[in-house]
């Protein structure tokens, strides 16, 4: 007698091979829809500090981290004498409302202008955040990747990115201020700067710098979808 073999049909098959693609593609879908609200996320970084500084300047006609009135306005820390980590040259007394922010945005240093903007739109109410610091803390937020984010002036203490990937004088970066955020992936870099700039990483408002060379910014095609990067904004 024969025996009847059992198995499945092309059209079950068929079936099958439907089902799993329409799973894959609606994984990968649900990834770009996470990544793209991660983007979003880290573009409203940059947004929101301008609005924060213009806030400031409309409540008390002064620039936050650099208000002289601080104690007054807001009940703040006021630093008297920017320090070595990036503050201008001052010839003593009390250096803050020269329309600076001193102190370079990586700066810890709680005295530093880069770090009282922070406490100070905080205790304004225009940002959300810690206000009291112990010493040896950072005032600075982070961002959606867990790297920093700092603001200082335009100025020549800036030196994050001083020239593009060719070496040739970065006088792309205007605005009297610059912002930056660290530890962004590549894969958000790129489509970063797409949302806020150009979406070349090397020219523009918006620079990213080359870990390899932090004095420079990298190319876009060099970037690299897994290493983190350090991103510039000049406001």
């Amino acid at each position: 007698m024969k025996r009847k073999q059992s198995g499945f049909t092309l059209i079950e098959i068929a079936i099958v091979l439907v089902i799993i693609g329409l799973l894959l593609g609606g994984v990968l879908k649900g990834q770009e829809l996470i990544n793209s609200a991660k983007v979003k996320n880290l573009a409203t970084d940059f947004k929101n500090i301008p609005v924060f500084i213009y806030g400031y300047q409309d409540k008390f006609k002064a620039l936050p981290g650099d208000d002289k009135n601080a104690v007054a306005h807001v009940n703040g820390t006021k630093a008297t004498t920017p320090t070595s980590s990036g503050g201008n040259a001052c010839t003593g007394g009390d250096c803050t409302g020269n329309g600076v922010i001193d102190g370079l945005w990586t700066s810890t240093t709680l005295t530093d202008e880069s770090q009282l903007f922070w406490q100070q739109v905080r205790l304004a109410g225009l940002a959300p955040g810690p206000t009291t610091v112990a010493a040896g803390g950072d005032y600075r937020p982070t961002n959606a990747e867990g790297g920093a984010i700092g603001i200082q002036s335009n100025n020549s203490t800036f030196t994050t990115i001083t020239s593009n990937a060719a070496g040739t004088a970065n006088t792309g970066m205007s605005g009297s201020y610059i912002i930056c955020s660290a530890g962004i992936l590549g894969k958000f870099v790129k489509q970063l700067d797409t949302t806020l700039d150009d979406g070349d990483t090397d020219t523009g408002s918006v620079r990213v710098a080359d870990p390899a060379n932090a004095g420079k910014s990298i190319a876009t095609t060099a970037i690299q979808d897994g290493q983190g990067y350090t991103v510039c904004m000049g406001v």
